[in-house]
């Protein structure tokens, strides 16, 4: 069951402790993460080995399979199997094909014109995790927005499986992507190896994808202390529901149990204006937890989750932008008119018949968002996650002399000669 708090009885650093998750306070993952790092970079594909034996279970040769091998382990799935994924991948594209956009040329003063052009980032790193779960829908989320903008190198890393394989469905993802070779890498130690390179695995200018609290600790400091970009800290999941007296019970338990699944460390939150709707919500939990096949990984994520009581749904929504979650859905009535005040959140899904899953693998939006309140400053992945938008412009005779006398006085009131110079010189 979750453990009940009431909103008015919680001063500020009560609600700042409530939505605090995945705090390493002792270091203890980032000092772990930090010597996979360094051995990764110091021992290359030696240590990637190494690490597979460690933490996958696994004695590899070969850190890769080519395209043969994908092939075969495409063969080994049926049809209905295949065209789910398929419905998925197109859902997906045609979501994100929309957000291609050609900026205007825009004409700041006569003869002057400014304007920006987007560019593929040419080597992508996706990140595909493979622990507790395997997750292909991850594999469709940051392959299909790489390739419609074009990105000339796709690397894909994911775990091996106890065979020394991929998954399948992974691997159809791939034939569906075009991409033609996946790396046999997972963890904190993938990371690694995309942000330095080794002698198999090619560097990359940006890596993307989800993971446990040691991979984004590792894309964090990746980040800090290499040139390789990263999407996003996106880690355990988690999602937030804002359930009122309209809401079904059984509906929400649902929502909460799917989040909690993922795993251990995941969090699922209920907010509600309505006591009875968290007692019955509470008992839902009980029901449908005990037929989960994962049942102990979401036993152990409801420990760490809860409910918060709320006066109304203006509090509701304001304890909701304090947490700022990864997922948040809207199981009420009235979402439309409450959707305006949301202003940090990964995903929203409003309405009693929009369950996350259905985002997490078919509507088309992106589930790879940010978590651990980083939904304040960041937005998940999208077609612009994978390119960069570069400026442009031209100055014509007529430009330079309506904008060079501007230009030379702020140049000498910074003073700039030099600056100042190179427009007194076309003037003249």
């Amino acid at each position: 069951m979750l453990k009940v708090y009431t909103l008015s009885d919680l001063n500020q650093q009560d609600i700042a402790r409530l939505c605090k998750r995945n705090v390493d306070e002792k270091k203890s993952i980032e000092i772990a993460v930090e010597s996979i790092i360094h051995r990764v970079r110091s021992a290359g594909d030696v240590a990637l080995i190494a690490y597979a034996k460690q933490f996958d279970g696994v004695n590899i040769n070969c850190l890769y399979l080519d395209k043969p091998e994908l092939e075969r382990l495409t063969s080994t799935i049926r049809e209905e199997e295949k065209q789910a994924l398929y419905q998925a991948y197109l859902n997906i594209k045609k979501f994100h094909q929309s957000q291609l956009k050609q900026e205007d040329k825009v004409e700041t003063m006569a003869g002057v014109t400014c304007w920006r052009e987007s560019r593929a980032i040419d080597r992508v790193g996706l990140y595909i995790p493979g622990g507790t779960a395997v997750l292909p829908s991850t594999f469709l989320m940051l392959g299909v927005p790489a390739q419609i903008v074009g990105c000339k190198e796709i690397i894909v890393c994911s775990p091996p499986q106890k065979d020394g394989q991929v998954n399948a469905y992974i691997a159809y993802c791939a034939h569906l992507l075009g991409i033609d070779r996946i790396y046999l890498v997972g963890g904190a130690q993938a990371i690694a190896a995309m942000a330095y390179g080794t002698e198999s695995i090619p560097k990359v200018d940006k890596i993307f994808g989800p993971g446990n609290q040691y991979v984004t600790k590792a894309k964090m400091l990746i980040q800090l202390n290499t040139q390789t970009a990263i999407d996003m800290p996106a880690g355990p999941s988690e999602v937030l529901v804002i359930a009122d007296e309209t809401a079904n019970p059984i509906y929400v338990a649902a929502d909460l149990l799917a989040q909690a699944e993922h795993g251990i460390d995941s969090q699922a939150i209920l907010v509600s204006n309505s006591v009875d709707m968290i007692q019955k919500v509470n008992l839902e939990i009980e029901k449908q937890l005990v037929v989960l096949n994962r049942s102990d990984i979401a036993g152990k994520a409801l420990k760490h989750s809860y409910a918060v009581l709320v006066s109304d749904l203006t509090q509701a929504m304001s304890f909701s932008n304090i947490y700022a979650p990864e997922h948040l859905i809207l199981a009420v009535d009235c979402w439309s008119k409450i959707g305006p005040e949301i202003k940090n959140a990964g995903s929203v899904f409003m309405g009693h018949f929009t369950p996350e899953s259905a985002g997490d693998y078919a509507s088309g939006t992106n589930h790879t968002l940010p978590t651990s309140s980083f939904a304040k400053a960041y937005s998940g992945v999208s077609v612009d996650s994978f390119i960069k938008k570069i400026t442009f412009q031209n100055i014509t005779k007529e430009g330079i002399r309506n904008l060079g006398p501007t230009v030379q006085l702020l140049a000498e009131l910074e003073g700039l000669d030099a600056h100042k110079n190179a427009v007194t010189v076309r003037l003249g």
